[in-house]
């Protein structure tokens, strides 16, 4: 008498009229889903490992992100305000220039 067992079955396999054939292939057979079993946990787990470190790398990249952005906000500020100032000084150059060119006259 043989009985076909699957991985999630409850009842032991009953030996076949040989007394070993059935039995003993079968539990050489559990071993491959239990391993395959446990080689798809490892994978996920290391896939889960994964994605949380890629996440963490995510947030802080966009952390160094938004310090660049405002770094760069901070730079664009300062050379706005130093065309002004090159603005300014140069409208008094000419100024003077003018002053000087009135009094050689």
């Amino acid at each position: 008498m043989k009985w076909k067992a699957s991985l999630f079955a409850d009842e032991p396999v009953a030996p076949s009229s040989d007394g070993q054939g059935e039995a003993s292939s079968y539990r050489i057979k559990e071993v491959a889903p239990v391993e395959r079993l446990k080689n798809l946990e490892e994978k996920i787990a290391a896939a889960v490992d994964r994605v949380k470190a890629l996440k963490e790398e995510k947030t802080s990249l966009e952390r160094k992100i938004r310090e660049l952005e405002s770094l760069l906000d901070s730079k664009n500020s300062e050379i706005e305000s130093l065309k002004n100032e090159k603005t300014s000084i140069k409208v008094q150059v000419e100024e003077l220039l003018n002053e000087l060119e009135t009094l050689e006259i």
